[in-house]
């Protein structure tokens, strides 16, 4: 089409007090452009589009006292047209007396959500509204943590429980800035029981999780589900009240580091939770993790101990502690005597293991979809105010169900729970102590993120720079090009970093469901980078930002590209100094077999047919069973310190 038009910036939504001066923009590339500006207003249920008369300019001022929409037909000398998305502009009539003396369109709140107190069933029902040009977006916290896809103005939750008491917070931004609601509090009364019946409620001080997912293994083959494993987990463990450390690809050391770091932040009156998604194995009825640098054949002094984190937990005297297993136990038995439990010391201790002994867990893929079928279960029923060891009772009857590892994967529960504790009962801190202080310390240490920044380039143009945490060892960085001048067009920019960090969601077997989540995070920019691995951070760093654009000239155009550093220091668990950095890990596909080693277990090969395309993989450590028996027994250099086990209840 000769001279085509080019709409490169559509009219914005806005939202505004009564009779406030809205300006609406287009901007477009073409050859002789003529403008004419429409609205429509709806008459009978009908919707009746008008000129808006003498608006043929590219920017339309008007004063508003009712909700209107316009757009824009864009003319060319080639009897081309193209118009522009609808605009939508909400009044509001509200008092403006609090609005700035010269209010430009940042992110103002007029009604802010109220207090209330509920009983449990009842509807609750939370309003958020702000001013703004453009319109800006909301996002609503409770206890200082976001609720997923709770994004309108409006927050409703059908029928109220415990665990949705707690203070509500709503976040309002757009690229002018953010503002955030007056918090408001929001009680659950509980029936009160006769008084013969009258149990102490169950509180937490505080509550602390730490999540670790492996899935790029150097010597053993590599796993996909731990990353929507560990990600939705950390997710549902935040609503329940939760400070949620996810990391994501640990070495040895690094394991070891963030589980020295999550115990200082355990102590008495705390729920502490400790969940792992990668390979295992067990030793003479000890569990170990296996970090990603793990060699072949494995041994003890390489990996991870399950029992020492779990005594090092219940040191801290915590009011609840939670062990989580989405691995393998698979021994040698060559050589070897039988394993022997030790049964669990005394404390509210719950262990939860995705599989039994000498047993492997699986994962499943399943069009686009990954995850280990431990924590697919335990996701299902994490939230449910029961008693810890019912909601994983829950869990294991639907993984002995599961068609796919019927028969081969049984959930194992120890406990030494001596009180109907929850993971949804609420957090009431025992004052300003100085353990809650030094926690708040160290938690905001490793969930700092960089602030969000607007660079002007010399050229003219603008580009904001903004950032989210994927986990905390994973940093986004998004960037959108906000202005430019009239002679530049063709406007893109790319982002770098220095030192470069590793991307370890590129793999082919990756996940697609984890794709959806990479392009939910950064629909909104023009270029995003993902800086995985921030716990080998030695230095700071230190995001590229190169912008590349044309200059038209009289007779040609020109293409340029102009570059910015912005250093953000070191950024989430980068500042934790988790440890150094290893030897990146080969990026392993689940579906590389190697010789010798039975990790993939094809359902339809032994059973009818199955239609539900699924096909599980094992979690199973390299080196289990093919290793020489003088080879294959771990150092164990922490048998001298066996624990003085009680019997379980």
């Amino acid at each position: 089409m000769i001279g085509e038009i080019d709409i490169v910036r559509h009219p914005v939504h806005a939202c505004v007090p009564v009779r406030h001066e809205v300006v609406l923009s287009v901007w477009a590339k073409g050859t002789g452009l003529q403008y004419q500006w429409f609205n429509y207003v709806l008459k009978d249920g009908k919707r009746e589009v008008c000129e808006v008369p003498g608006a043929t300019q590219p920017n339309l001022t008007i004063k508003v006292t009712k909700n209107q929409n316009y757009s824009c037909r864009v003319n060319d000398i080639y009897l081309n047209c193209k118009f522009t998305t609808w605009a939508h502009v909400t009044v509001l009539d509200v008092d403006k007396s609090g609005l700035p003396p010269r209010w430009h369109g940042e992110p103002h709140v007029v009604v802010n959500p109220k207090s209330q107190t509920l009983r449990p069933g009842a509807k609750l029902t939370l309003r958020c509204t702000a001013l703004g040009a453009p319109q800006p977006s909301y996002q609503w916290y409770r206890n200082g943590f976001p609720l997923r896809h709770e994004t309108r103005e409006l927050l409703q939750v059908k029928q109220v429980g415990a665990q949705d008491a707690g203070t509500y917070l709503c976040a309002v931004t757009s690229v002018l800035g953010e503002t955030w609601s007056f918090p408001a509090d929001v009680n659950v009364c509980l029936p009160k029981p006769s008084v013969e019946e009258t149990p102490a409620a169950l509180t937490a001080t505080d509550k602390v999780a730490l999540l670790i997912g492996n899935l790029n293994y150097s010597h053993h083959p590599g796993l996909t589900a731990p990353v929507m494993d560990v990600y939705e987990l950390g997710l549902l463990l935040q609503q329940l009240g939760f400070r949620v450390l996810s990391l994501l690809d640990l070495t040895t050391d690094q394991m070891k580091a963030a589980v020295d770091n999550f115990i200082q932040l355990l102590d008495s009156g705390v729920y502490g939770l400790f969940y792992y998604a990668g390979h295992g194995f067990e030793r003479a009825g000890r569990n170990y993790l296996v970090p990603v640098d793990a060699p072949q054949p494995y041994h003890a002094s390489t990996c991870v101990c399950v029992q020492r984190i779990m005594g090092k937990m219940q040191e801290r005297k915590t009011a609840l502690s939670v062990v989580l297993l989405d691995a393998c136990r698979k021994w040698s038995k060559e050589g070897s005597a039988p394993s022997v439990i030790q049964p669990l010391r005394p404390g509210n201790t719950v262990y939860g293991y995705g599989t039994c002994e000498d047993a492997e867990a699986f994962e499943v893929q399943d069009r686009g979809k990954s995850t280990g079928i431990f924590t697919k279960y335990l996701n299902k029923y994490i939230s449910l105010p029961e008693k810890v060891t019912h909601v994983l009772e829950r869990v294991s009857e639907d993984v002995a169900k599961d068609g796919l590892v019927k028969g081969k994967q049984a959930v194992e529960i120890r406990h030494t729970l001596k009180e109907a504790r929850s993971l949804t009962d609420p957090v009431r801190p025992s004052g300003h102590t100085r353990e809650l202080h030094l926690r708040d310390v160290c938690w905001r240490q490793a969930n700092e993120l960089p602030q969000k920044k607007c660079l002007k380039f010399p050229c003219g143009a603008e580009v904001e720079v903004g950032f989210s945490a994927l986990f905390s060892n994973v940093l986004g960085a998004f960037a959108s090009v906000r202005h430019s001048e009239p002679h530049m067009i063709d406007c893109k920019v790319s982002l770098s970093s220095t030192p470069v960090m590793g991307d370890i969601f590129s793999g082919q077997d990756r996940s697609q469901e984890f794709d959806s989540l990479l392009f939910n995070q950064s629909n909104d920019s023009d270029s995003a980078i993902w800086l995985c691995g921030l716990q080998t951070l030695k230095e700071s760093l230190v995001i590229r930002v190169d912008l590349h654009y044309t200059v038209l000239e009289r007779d040609s155009a020109r293409r340029c590209t102009q570059t910015l550093q912005l250093n953000v220091g070191k950024p989430l668990v980068a500042s934790c100094e988790l440890g150094h950095k290893a030897e990146a890990p080969r990026s392993s596909s689940p579906r590389d077999q190697s010789p010798g080693i039975s990790r993939r277990l094809n359902i339809s090969q032994q059973k009818s047919h199955s239609t539900r395309g699924f096909e599980p993989f094992s979690r199973k450590a390299e080196g289990l069973s093919r290793v020489a028996v003088g080879k294959n027994k771990p150092v164990e250099h922490d048998e001298d310190d066996i624990f003085n086990f009680f019997h379980l209840k």
